[in-house]
C-alpha cells in the first residue's frame, strides 16, 4: 500500500488501461491519453450520489447471479470500508466498479420515425415535468460526406449527431472520440442508457495505436464527426460561404449555448451570431440572429441554476425553484432531442438538407417559437428572483403571475406550486404540531433561542416581514403566528401535553406540488378556512386552559380591587390600621410588621371571602427612601404573578400598576386626611364658642377645608368613573370578546395606557402631576397648621376652665376667687394667647394664597389640555367661577380656547 500511494495518478491510469486492454505500456499510449481526455472532462451520472444505493445494486446484482455468498462477502468489506475512512470517494469507486461490470455492448433503442420522435418529445402536461433532467450532450461538429453516410448506414447503424445523452451540472460535456482500426470513427454515448463506467471500459478497449487525421479541406461536409470540438473552429479564409443546412447544424448547437463553426458567441455584444467574414443574405443572418436567441436565454437560465443548485443556504425555496427550472429545461431539451435524432435520420437516409429535409431555419423559427417564449419568461423571472430567497422569492414569482397572458400565467403558476411547496410544508408543520424546522430563514415565522420561556409568547417568535409571501395576507400570517405560538405556549409554558391534534380539528393536507397550486388558487377560500379553523381552535383552547387553570380572569379582577383600590372597605380599614405606623419615619418600618397589619385587614373586611389563591399573591412592597420620607411615601401594595399569567401581567404591566397604586393611595391620603380636619373642626366647634378671639381663624379654616373638600372629591370622581370605572369597564368588555390571548394584552395594555394618561402620570402631564403634588402639600401643610392651632387653643382652652374652676371653688369655700397676682398672671396668658392668633390668621392667609395659587395653576394647565376630559374636570373644579374670577388665564371659555388653538396650528 505505501508504494501505491506513492504512485502518481498518472503511472495508476496508465497501469489500469493495462489492465483492462491486457497491452503493455507501449502500446495503450493512445487509450491513455483518450482516458486522461475522459477522466478530465465533466461527465457525470444523472443519478444521485447515494452510496447506500449503489452497495445496494452491487449486491442485488451478484443475488441476480447467484453468488449470495460473494454478496455477504462484499457487505462486509463495505461496512469495514466504511469505518476505516481511508477513502474520501466511496462512492465514484463503488460506482465505477458496477459501472465497468455492466455489458457496454447492449444496442440502443432507436426511433426511427420523426414524427413518432416529435410525439414523445412533446410532454402530456405542459406542467408537470420531474425534477432532475438530461441535457442533450454536446454534438460534435463534423459534416461527414454524403455518400459515405449514406453506405455506412447499411453497415455500420447511425453514424450522425449523437442523441440525447448526459448532461453533466457543471456545463456541457464533450464527446470523446473512439476509433476503430478500419472502420469509420463511431461516437460515444450515444444512448441515454449507456452509462459512464461501462463506455469507459468499452471504448478503452477499442482506442487503437494510431489515429488517423483528417486531411480533407474546404466546406464542412468535407470534415469528419470525430474530431474533437477544439479542432472544430472555423478557419475565417476558408469559410467564405456556407449553406442554409450549415447553419442548421449550428443552430442546433447554439440551443445548447455551444458554439458552433460559423455561429458564435460574441462577448462584446453578448449575443450569438455570424461571423462577419462569411458570406449569408441578410434574410438568413437575421432568421439565425432570432433563432440563437434561444441559446442566450437558455445560457442565462441555466447560469442561475448551475450557480444556485449547489449553494446550501439558497434553501429549500431556492431549490425548489431551481428544480422547476430544470423541469423547464428538460421540456425544453426533450424537443432538442427531437430535433438532433430527426437530423440524424436524415443523415443515414441520405435525405437532403436544405432541399427535402424537415429542417429548416424557417420551420425552426416555428417549432421553437413556444419554448422561445415560455424561456423569455424563465429568464425575466431569473433576473427578478436575483438576490431573493424563502418567501421573498415566492412573492417574486408570485407577481409574474399577474397577467393577461394565459400561457404565461400558467406557467408562473406552475412554478409558484413548486416554489411554494416547502412554504406550504413549512406553515402546516408550524400550525398543527407547533415545530419550526427553518434552517435557512426563509419562512417567515422567525425563532428566538435566547428568549427564556417567561418571555415566549412576547419575544420568541416573530414575523419576519420581507418572508412574507404576497399571495398570504399580513392577518393570515398573523394568525399563522399565534396558531403555532399559541402550541408552544401550551407545550412550555402551561405543560400542557395535549396533542395538537385534539385542539385542532382540521386535518392536513396539501402534501404536493399539484395540492399546493390547488390551494393556493383559492387563498380566500379553502386556504383562509384552513388558517382560521385552526386558529379559533387553539386560540380557544389556550383561553379555556388559562381561564380554568390559572384563574386569568379572576387574577385581573384581583388588580382592579386590590392595587387600583376597587374594594373600598379594606382599602379604608387598610389606611385606619396603618395610620400609626405610617406617621413614623420611613427608616423605622419593617415589613414583617405591616404584611401583619395587612392579614389583619383581609380578616376584618369582605376581602377574606376571595379565593386562597388569590390572596396569597397579596403582599406589602417599601418603596425606595429617600430622606425625610414617612410611611406614606414609601408603603405601597403588591401582588405576585408568575407562570403562564405573567404573560399578561409582565414587569412592565406591574410597574404601571404600581404607579397608579401610589397615585391612587396619596389621593386616598387626602381624602383621608380632609375627613380627619373635617372631624376635628366638628369635635371642636362647640368647645372653642367660648375663645371669641379664634372665631375668625376657624372661620378661616372652615372656608379652606370646604375648598380643599371640593376639590378632592371632584379629583376622585374624575379619577374613580371616568377614568378607572370607564376604563375597566372597555377593558372587561373586549376581555370578554377577545378570540386570542393577543387580544386580551392587547386590551389590557390599552387600559394601562389609558390610565396612565388620565391620570397625569405619562410624560406629557408631567406639569400637571406636579402641580396637584403641590396641592396635595399643602393640604397635607394645612392639617399641621389646624392640628397646631387646636393643640394650642385647646391647651389655652384647658387652662382657662382650670382657672374658672379654682375660682368657683374657692369663691364656694368662701374665699376669694383669685388673688391680684394670680389674676394678673392669667391675664398675661391670656394676652400672649391673643398674641399668637394674628400670626396664626397670617399663617392660614399664606396657606389659603399658595393653596388657591397652585388651583388656578392646575386649573389653567388643565384647560388647555388636550384631553377633553381634562378641561371639563377644569370646569367642575371651578364650577361657580371662584377661581376664574381671580384668574384672567381662565376666563377664556372653552369654545374661544378651541377656536384659539385651532387658528394657531
Amino acid at each position: 500500500m505505501a508504494s501505491l500511494d506513492q504512485k502518481s495518478p498518472n503511472v495508476l491510469l496508465q497501469s489500469l488501461c493495462c489492465r483492462i486492454t491486457g497491452k503493455s505500456e507501449a502500446d495503450v499510449a493512445h487509450q491513455f491519453q483518450y482516458a486522461v481526455r475522459v477522466i478530465g472532462s465533466n461527465y457525470a451520472p444523472t443519478i444521485e450520489r447515494d452510496e447506500f444505493l449503489v452497495s445496494e445494486k452491487i449486491k442485488k446484482e451478484f443475488v441476480r447471479q447467484r453468488r449470495e455468498a460473494d454478496a455477504a462477502l462484499f457487505s462486509e468489506l463495505h461496512r469495514k470500508l466504511q469505518s476505516q475512512g481511508v477513502l474520501k470517494n466511496r462512492w465514484s469507486i463503488l460506482y465505477l466498479l458496477l459501472s465497468l461490470s455492466e455489458d457496454p455492448r447492449k444496442p440502443p433503442n432507436r426511433v426511427a420515425n420523426f414524427t413518432t420522435l416529435f410525439a414523445q418529445a412533446l410532454p402530456r402536461d405542459a406542467h408537470s415535468t420531474p425534477y432532475y433532467c438530461a441535457r442533450p450532450q454536446s454534438l460534435p461538429l463534423n459534416y461527414p460526406d454524403r455518400t459515405q453516410s449514406a453506405q455506412s448506414s447499411g453497415s455500420m447503424g447511425s453514424s450522425g449527431i449523437s442523441s440525447l445523452g448526459v448532461y453533466a451540472m457543471n456545463g456541457p460535456t464533450a464527446t470523446p472520440p473512439s476509433i476503430i482500426p478500419g472502420h469509420q470513427t463511431q461516437v460515444v454515448g450515444d444512448s441515454l442508457r449507456q452509462q459512464l463506467g461501462s463506455r469507459l471500459a468499452w471504448n478503452l478497449s477499442a482506442v487503437p495505436p494510431s489515429v488517423p487525421t483528417s486531411t480533407s479541406k474546404g466546406l464542412p461536409n468535407s470534415m469528419t464527426r470525430s474530431v474533437p470540438r477544439s479542432r472544430r473552429d472555423c478557419d475565417a479564409n476558408s469559410c467564405v460561404e456556407i449553406s442554409e443546412a450549415s447553419l442548421v447544424r449550428d443552430i442546433l448547437y447554439v440551443f445548447q449555448g455551444i458554439d458552433g463553426k460559423c455561429v458564435k458567441m460574441s462577448n462584446p455584444e453578448n449575443c450569438y451570431k455570424i461571423d462577419a467574414k462569411i458570406a449569408v443574405s441578410k434574410s438568413l443572418r437575421d432568421t439565425v440572429s432570432r433563432l440563437a436567441e434561444l441559446g442566450w436565454l437558455h445560457n442565462k437560465v441555466r447560469k442561475y441554476t448551475d450557480q444556485r443548485s449547489l449553494d446550501r443556504a439558497f434553501g429549500l425555496v431556492g431549490q425548489s425553484f431551481c428544480a422547476s427550472l430544470h423541469q423547464e429545461l428538460k421540456e425544453y431539451y426533450r424537443l432538442l432531442s427531437v430535433l438532433h435524432s430527426q437530423l440524424q435520420v436524415e443523415d443515414d437516409q441520405g435525405v437532403n438538407l436544405g432541399v427535402d429535409s424537415n429542417l429548416t431555419l424557417r420551420r425552426l423559427l416555428v417549432w421553437t417559437y413556444d419554448p422561445k417564449t415560455r424561456l423569455k419568461t424563465l429568464a425575466a423571472l431569473v433576473d427578478h428572483c436575483q438576490g431573493r430567497k424563502g418567501g421573498e422569492l415566492a412573492s417574486a414569482v408570485h407577481a409574474y403571475g399577474k397577467t393577461g397572458d394565459p400561457y404565461m400565467r400558467a406557467l408562473v403558476q406552475h412554478i409558484l406550486s413548486l416554489v411554494s411547496h416547502p412554504i406550504l410544508n413549512f406553515l402546516y408543520r408550524w400550525i398543527y404540531d407547533g415545530e419550526l424546522e427553518d434552517m435557512y430563514h426563509e419562512f417567515f415565522v422567525a425563532s428566538d433561542p435566547t428568549v427564556k420561556t417567561d418571555r415566549l409568547w412576547h419575544d420568541k417568535y416573530t414575523l419576519r416581514k420581507s418572508m412574507i409571501p404576497s399571495f398570504i395576507t399580513r392577518d393570515q400570517a398573523r394568525k399563522v403566528l399565534l396558531i403555532g405560538k399559541s402550541i408552544n405556549f401550551l407545550h412550555q409554558v402551561c405543560q400542557d401535553r395535549t396533542p395538537p391534534g385534539k385542539m385542532i380539528a382540521a386535518s392536513k393536507s396539501a402534501d404536493s406540488p399539484k395540492d399546493a397550486a390547488e390551494l393556493f388558487t383559492d387563498l380566500e377560500g379553502a386556504f383562509q378556512g384552513k388558517i382560521d379553523a385552526a386558529y379559533f381552535e387553539t386560540s380557544k383552547y389556550l383561553l379555556d386552559v388559562l381561564n380554568k387553570n390559572y384563574l386569568l380572569l379572576e387574577h385581573m379582577k384581583a388588580m382592579r380591587r386590590y392595587l387600583l383600590l376597587g374594594q373600598g372597605d379594606f382599602i379604608r380599614h387598610l389606611m385606619d390600621l396603618l395610620k400609626p405606623e405610617l406617621v413614623r419615619p420611613a427608616t423605622t418600618l419593617y415589613q414583617h410588621n405591616l404584611t401583619g397589619i395587612l392579614e389583619t385587614a383581609v380578616r376584618a373586611t369582605n376581602a377574606q371571602f376571595d379565593s386562597p389563591e388569590i390572596l396569597k399573591r397579596l403582599d406589602v412592597r417599601l418603596l425606595e427612601v429617600s430622606p425625610g420620607d414617612t410611611g406614606w411615601d414609601v408603603f405601597s401594595l403588591d401582588y405576585h404573578v408568575e407562570g403562564p399569567i405573567a404573560t399578561v401581567f409582565t414587569r412592565e404591566c406591574m410597574s404601571h400598576y404600581l404607579r397608579v397604586f401610589n397615585f391612587l393611595w396619596r389621593a386616598k391620603r387626602m381624602e383621608y386626611i380632609l375627613t380627619d380636619i373635617w372631624k376635628g373642626q366638628m369635635c371642636n366647634a362647640k368647645l372653642l364658642k367660648r375663645m371669641p378671639e379664634l372665631s375668625g381663624v376657624l372661620h378661616q379654616c372652615h372656608v379652606l377645608a370646604s375648598e380643599m373638600v371640593h376639590f378632592i372629591h371632584q379629583m376622585q370622581y374624575y379619577i374613580t368613573f371616568e377614568v378607572l370605572e370607564c376604563s375597566w369597564d372597555e377593558l372587561w368588555n373586549k376581555v370578554q370578546q377577545a378570540q386570542d390571548l393577543d387580544h386580551i394584552i392587547a386590551a389590557h395594555e390599552v387600559f394601562l395606557d389609558t390610565i396612565i394618561t388620565r391620570c397625569l402620570l405619562d410624560a406629557n402631564s408631567r406639569p400637571l402631576l406636579n402641580q396637584l403634588r403641590a396641592i396635595f402639600d399643602q393640604i397635607i401643610e394645612f392639617q399641621n397648621a389646624q392640628e397646631a392651632m387646636y393643640r394650642a387653643a385647646l391647651e389655652e382652652l384647658q387652662l382657662r376652665l382650670q382657672f374658672e374652676e379654682r375660682k368657683a371653688q374657692r369663691e364656694a369655700e368662701g374665699e376669694w376667687g383669685v388673688t391680684a397676682s394670680e389674676e394678673e398672671v392669667e391675664n398675661k396668658r391670656i394676652r400672649d394667647f391673643q398674641e399668637t392668633v394674628p400670626k396664626l390668621c397670617t399663617q392660614l392667609q399664606i396657606l389659603t394664597h399658595f393653596y388657591q395659587g397652585a388651583v388656578q395653576q392646575f386649573l389653567v394647565l388643565l384647560t388647555t389640555s388636550a384631553d377633553e376630559s381634562l378641561q371639563f374636570l377644569s370646569f367642575r373644579l371651578d364650577f361657580n367661577e371662584h377661581y376664574k374670577a381671580r384668574e384672567p388665564r381662565l376666563r377664556l371659555s372653552l369654545g374661544s380656547t378651541r377656536g384659539r388653538r385651532s387658528l394657531h396650528t
